[in-house]
């Protein structure tokens, strides 16, 4: 797939690893459509620092905790910078709890954002696509679904049924939109940690240093790109499912 000019809406995209796909995706030519929902100046920055190297952008919010407005967030994305072709669904919480401390509420509001509204996003955007574009949705998730942290009960079934939910689409929308996944390990350290923090888990690490966000959003423009490519879950984690 050529992303030159094509119509990318990438959620959570003011911040982080979203912002570092929002950049990467413009550089190889795609118009990048960035969804926030309290990050505003982050999305401006973003937006802004596109516009900036030449490239097509524009912004948008959504609360995806109410998984409908993933139906106003494609339109608004193809209102702005026309049919979205390339989708990545990088919004995410990451709240702490355990089976002793687990609460419903907390599994549900997790999902919303990071389940139901990618499930909610990618319907919206195969049923707007023209029938004479193909296209491409990468979902991003986590490496430990496979080896589950101790304390993130909540985070870790979520990006477990996203797992799922990768290859279920990715059958069910086949052949004209490709669905794949990039699984992160220590790639930045959380919200409320420190570097010091991430490279402590990095030394644990095959590679034994911390990814940064670039190297996600390289994986994400490679399976954009390859368009012989769909169900797949890459793990961009150091080596980390090795140790």
């Amino acid at each position: 797939m050529d992303l030159t000019g094509r119509t990318a809406l990438v959620t959570g995209g003011g911040v982080r690893v979203g912002r570092a796909i929002c950049l990467a995706l413009a550089e190889a030519g795609a118009k990048v459509f960035v969804h926030y929902n309290s990050s505003a100046d982050g999305a401006v920055a973003t937006r802004d620092e596109v516009l900036a190297a030449g490239g097509t952008s524009a912004i948008g919010s959504a609360d995806l905790s109410d998984p409908h407005s993933g139906i106003m967030l494609i339109a608004d994305a193809q209102a702005a910078l026309g049919p979205v072709s390339i989708l990545v669904n990088s919004a995410s919480g990451f709240p702490t709890d355990s089976i002793a401390t687990f609460k419903l509420e907390s599994l549900r509001a997790t999902m919303s954002v990071g389940l139901e509204s990618p499930v909610m996003l990618t319907k919206a955007m195969a049923e707007a696509l023209p029938p004479d574009l193909d296209g491409a949705v990468v979902n991003i998730t986590d490496a430990r679904t496979a080896t589950p942290y101790k304390e993130h009960l909540s985070y870790t079934l979520v990006k477990g049924g996203l797992d799922t939910f990768t290859r279920v689409a990715a059958l069910d929308l086949a052949p004209t939109i490709r669905v794949n996944a990039v699984a992160l390990g220590v790639i930045l350290p959380p919200a409320d940690e420190t570097d010091e923090y991430a490279e402590k888990l990095a030394r644990r690490l095959p590679l034994a240093r911390v990814g940064g966000a670039e190297v996600v959003a390289e994986a994400v423009v490679f399976l954009c790109r390859n368009d012989f490519i769909t169900g797949e879950i890459v793990r961009v984690d150091g080596g980390g499912h090795l140790a």
